[in-house]
Formats: C-alpha cells, structure tokens, sequence
C-alpha cells in the first residue's frame, strides 16, 4: 500500500489568532522591490548568453509574461513551462526546443469559456517519474480558486482538481511533485482553516485529497514548490509567519510537521518566494527576496536537515545593488557543483528598468557570488530584464530561463540560453529509490547506449529514445552517481542518485 504523509497529520498544525488575507501579486511586486519608492556585461571567457524566444502575447506563439517557475527538461529534450496570459485568455502551457522552436501546448480560457480547467499558472510545472507533466493554476476552476492538472509532452490536458469548495486551499502558485510513494504534494498560498494556506496530498488521478493548514505561528502564504530530500523527507519555505518573515519546514508521516526555521528580522533576510534545493552536500540552499545586510536586497541562505542555518550572501553589498537584489527563484546546483540563480532587481542596466534590471550569478555553496549576466544588456531589452523565475540546466549542459518582461514585444518575456562551457551529463528522475523501482534517465544522444550503471552496478535498461532511458535500480545498487555509456563517450548523472 502506498504511504500518505498527510493523512495521518490533518490538522495537527497550531492554530493562531491572525486575520484572513489576501495577498495580491502588486503587493509581492512592491514589497520585492526597495525601490518601489524610490552591452552584455558576462563573467568568464566561455559565458556566452543568447536570446532565444521572444513572447509576443498570442496564445498560439506561447503567451506572454513567464512567471516564477523555472523551466523543466521533458523526457523529449524539449524544455516546458507556463505563461501567466495570453491575449484574449489566462495564460499557457509550452514547449520549446534548445534551439527556439516553439510549441503551445495548452491554453486557459480559450473561446470565452468560464476557466472551469483553470487561468493564470503562475509557478510552470514538475516533471514526474512516469512522464507526466503536473501543474498548477491560481485563478479559474470551480468556484475559481485554482486548480491541479496534467499534461502529456503531446498535450494531451487533464484537469485534476479544484480548489476552494474545501478546507484543502486556495490560489496555489506552485506546481505540485511527484513523491516516490506516487502521491502529489504540493502548496496553496491561501485557504485552509485560517486562510494562511495548505501543503496537500492527492492521488495522480485527483482523489483522496488531504490537506494540513498553515495558521500563522508555523507559516503563512507558501509560494514555493516542496522538494523530497535524499531522506525521503518533504522540505518546503512559507513567505511569513505570524511574528516574523517567513520559515523553513519539514513533513514526515511518522514525525509530523516541524518547523526547522523561522526568520525574524533583516539581518537573515525574509519574505521567501522560491523554494529550496538540496546540494549534492546534503545541505539546502536558498534565497529571501527582502531583508539581509544591504538595503533589504534579499539573501542566499543555507540550512542542514538538523536546521543549522547560515545566511550565505547578502544582496546590494555593492553599490547601487550592482551585485543584484531581490531574488525570487530557487537556486540550482550545477554539473559544476556550484549553485546558480536570479535576481529581479539590481545590476549594472538600470535604463528602463525601476531598481536595475536583474541579473544571473553564480555561488559556491560557501558564500562566493559571481555577477554572471545583466539583464537588459541588448538593445531595447530584447535579452529580457525582471527575471522572476530562475534557471534549469539542460543536459547539454547549458542552462536556460525565462524573464517576465522584455523581448521583441517589449513587454512580453523571452526565453534565454547561457552556455558556460559545461559538459554534457545525464538527469535520473527521481533521484532516489530502492532496488527494483524504475527511474528515467534523461540526456542526449542516447541511442546506442551500451551500459547504464548505478554507483558502479550494472542495471538493466531499455533505450526509450535519443534523449530518454528506462532502467531499473539494480540490486546491490549503494548510493552514488549513475553513468550512462554511449557510442559519444560516457555521461554522468548531475546529481548523486540515493538508494533507500
């Protein structure tokens, strides 16, 4: 029988006395920003930044304004994600090649109907083991709170379940994983029993939902996608608290919910938009978009499983916050070991551009920032600028992601590559699992693929296509990297696979 988390710990979280809220993306924008009131420029011999896509509002050419999520690798070699809205509808759902090509695979609100699947994805999508595509929507469905669906690499749309008519959540921002047990987790940024939000639990199909509910003294409002930690473990941020600005969390099914974090002030930073990864270390990494030592430019923070944490970075240690500020996504570990991410505000290009334009950079897990790319660095801003999402590297080793605004349109977003002379590797989703279970391995140039190895075992595997192969985790198999040998040479996996 599959394992739920949730379901054995509804309600266990401690209430509070807060009031009912909502929070609305131009108080986000606002409170990001601490300038409310107030020729590409790249790190490193082999950094070359292309623009790739330009949005231009049409559903049928992907919509426009990509918002907080990053974009996801499909088992294709494509790469997917969302838009918030499209002329004359509620956002889309993409694919698009390494190389530009382009394709909607959805759109929300099409012909006037009444958004009953949905409108206005804000947080792009997760890629499953089984293939599949999960997502959110903030807005539509019935009564309009939001809703889960799924969708196949060919498009094909299911509508999974809507929020609102229950205490399990509301407006979720973040897409929802694909947990080892085969159930969804993911978080809604309000509803609940205090209308501070929920972390859910649902069946693949939509059924069997449960939900715990944020009531202040443990969180409020959670933006981020979680993630499932090497231990099986559900992690995940809140952007507030009912005295403080946002916390760190953990879930278990046998430990309950605990709070591993809460940030109190601005000296450790506050108000947490994206969510966490964890390093090939063990330990987790992550930003706040406000607070730390520098006008309130947002951190780069770490925290271990026990909950030792240490805030790493501190924006606008520069002047004129040239080294970036506002960090709305999550962080990237790299086939480099470094960790990668952007900001939203800051940089050297302020032209156009309220607080500076945004940048990408790089970060060693010890605190080291390197300014990468500034936004806005071509003419008239078609390289993009306000970055809310963050980056995804693909396995050819180039990272890719998308900015809110600019492009051709001006207004509209695009989506960029940044190629800093990495290697080729592969990507095992999911990271972790026990001998016997299936995992996917995603890469390229695949095709005649002699030996598949986990941590040096042999496991047997079937060559799906260039870019995607099944293998089952072989017995014996101990915790470590998996390799992929090819007619090319032999791929290695970014991440370190972990056998329960």
């Amino acid at each position: 029988m599959r394992s739920s988390i949730l379901r054995t710990l509804r309600g266990t979280l401690v209430a509070t006395t807060l009031p009912d809220r909502l929070f609305s993306l131009s108080k986000m924008a606002c409170i990001v920003s601490v300038f409310c009131t107030a020729t590409a420029v790249i790190s490193g011999a082999q950094a070359k930044f292309t623009w790739v896509y330009s949005f231009d509002g049409e559903g049928a050419h992907g919509g426009a304004n990509p918002g907080f999520g990053n974009l996801v690798q499909g088992p294709d070699g494509y790469l997917y994600g969302t838009t918030e809205v499209s002329v004359g509808t509620e956002g889309t759902v993409f694919k698009i090649s390494t190389a530009g090509k382009l394709k909607s695979l959805y759109i929300f609100c099409t012909d006037g109907e009444p958004c009953l699947y949905g409108a206005k994805p804000l947080g792009g999508l997760s890629l499953g083991s089984n293939g599949m595509f999960y997502g959110t929507t903030s807005l539509g469905g019935s009564p309009g709170d939001g809703t889960v669906f799924q969708i196949t690499s060919a498009g094909k749309f299911k509508w999974l379940y809507d929020f609102g008519t229950t205490t399990n959540g509301s407006e979720p921002w973040a897409p929802p994983i694909l947990a080892t047990n085969n159930l969804l987790y993911g978080t809604t940024s309000i509803g609940g029993s205090a209308n501070e939000g929920t972390i859910y639990e649902m069946s693949t199909t939509g059924t069997n939902a449960a939900s715990l509910s944020f009531v202040g003294k443990n969180g409020v409002q959670p933006y981020a996608r979680l993630i499932q930690a090497t231990n099986g473990t559900l992690y995940g941020t809140t952007s507030q608290l009912a005295s403080g600005n946002g916390s760190i969390f953990a879930v278990t099914e046998n430990e309950g919910f605990k709070t591993l974090h809460k940030f109190t002030g601005a000296p450790g930073g506050g108000f947490l938009v994206g969510g966490l990864v964890q390093a090939s270390n063990g330990t987790f990494y992550g930003t706040t978009s406000t607070g730390g030592a520098h006008l309130s430019g947002g951190t780069v923070f770490s925290i271990t499983t026990a909950g030792k944490f240490k805030t790493l970075y501190s924006f606008c240690a520069k002047a004129s916050c040239t080294d970036g500020a506002n960090p709305l996504a999550s962080l990237i570990q790299a086939s480099d070991g470094n960790l990668y991410g952007t900001t939203y505000n800051g940089g050297t290009n302020t032209s156009g551009c309220n607080g500076g334009c945004g940048t990408i950079f790089k970060i060693t897990t010890t605190g080291q920032l390197t300014t990468v790319y500034n936004f806005c660095s071509q003419s008239g801003c078609a390289d993009g600028y306000y970055p809310e999402s963050g980056l995804v590297q693909a396995t050819n080793g180039t990272f890719y992601g998308t900015t809110f605004y600019g492009g051709q349109s001006g207004s509209a977003g695009t989506v960029y590559s940044l190629s800093l002379g990495l290697d080729p590797f592969v990507k095992v989703v999911p990271a972790l699992g026990k001998a016997g279970t299936t995992a996917m391995i995603l890469g390229d140039n695949l095709t005649g693929t002699t030996k598949v190895s986990f941590n040096g075992i042999p496991a047997p595997f079937t060559v799906v296509s260039s870019t995607e192969i099944q293998a089952t985790v072989p017995s014996g198999a101990t915790t470590g990297t998996v390799t992929v040998v090819t007619p090319g040479g032999t791929l290695r996996s970014n991440e370190i696979f972990q056998v329960d």
